[in-house]
């Protein structure tokens, strides 16, 4: 349960997906002068050294943001994330979604990060630091369920398992359900993988059944490596803020027209 860490995974194409859109979403939701709750269930350490033996060991960075860095326009929320980060930090720098997010954010704004492994919480610790926020080392769950609904009310949920517990793919339609009965305005994002056999499907009916007005995105690619299971990303949106889908369909644009030819 706590062997996964996302150095192995960062900066492939699910996180091309699942970041361009976080980004958008919150540059979106900061432009109204008034403060929001930023939550993260499964933060991991917040950056990343893509220059890693274990990141180069997987390839997946190189079939990720190195090839899909071209694709988005200088003004987008994500590209800039990224130039700032790699400006502080060097060119082979990519930051998880809790620092996308806290580069986002301004100073009215809060953040709540949770992350379970002792090792990738230290560093989420040491990485996060400068920008402030609360980090608890616990279960991600239990702090969505106890913290939700937060203060100020108006927020973004980011729910990102690394589904290693392979019960989440049952009990995150319950979940997820418990929290917007508490959290009414809260926009709430999973991300989920999709994988060859497709266990995903039966948990977004479940979703979909329980929560009709939110909605899934997803996105297909090649394997990053012979035999490798994740074919694609999902997000599941509640709440999803305006212009959400527009937004959503150009990066489906996007991820088609650039690996039509290697699908």
């Amino acid at each position: 349960m706590l062997s996964y860490q996302h150095i192995y995974h960062a900066g492939n194409l699910a996180d091309v997906h699942k970041h361009s859109l976080l980004a958008w979403a919150l540059s979106y939701m900061t432009r109204k002068d008034k403060p929001l709750s930023y939550l993260e269930t499964h933060a991991g350490r917040g950056l990343y050294d893509l220059s890693d033996d274990a990141a180069l060991k997987t390839g997946e960075a190189a079939k990720g943001i190195k090839i899909a860095r071209d694709w988005f326009a200088p003004d987008h929320p994500y590209l800039q994330t990224l130039a700032r980060i790699t400006s502080v930090h060097g060119p082979t720098a990519y930051p998880g979604s809790p620092l996308i997010a806290a580069e986002g954010l301004r100073p009215m704004d809060s953040i709540h990060l949770s992350e379970l492994h002792p090792q990738e919480f230290a560093a989420l610790q040491a990485n996060m630091a400068p920008y402030g926020g609360v980090f608890r080392q616990k279960n991600g769950w239990d702090m969505a369920l106890s913290q939700c609904p937060p203060e100020p009310r108006r927020g973004l949920l980011l729910i990102d398992p690394s589904f290693e517990v392979k019960a989440d793919y049952q009990t995150i339609p319950k979940t997820i359900t418990q929290i917007h009965r508490k959290w009414g305005v809260g926009v709430i994002m999973l991300w989920y993988p999709i994988l060859t056999d497709a266990p995903h499907k039966p948990m977004i009916r479940a979703l979909q059944d329980a929560l009709p007005d939110a909605g899934a995105h997803e996105v297909r690619f090649p394997p990053a490596r012979p035999g490798h299971r994740m074919v694609g990303s999902g997000l599941f949106v509640v709440n999803a803020p305006y212009g959400f889908a527009e937004e959503a369909a150009r990066i489906s644009a996007l991820f088609q027209d650039q690996l039509s030819h290697l699908m």
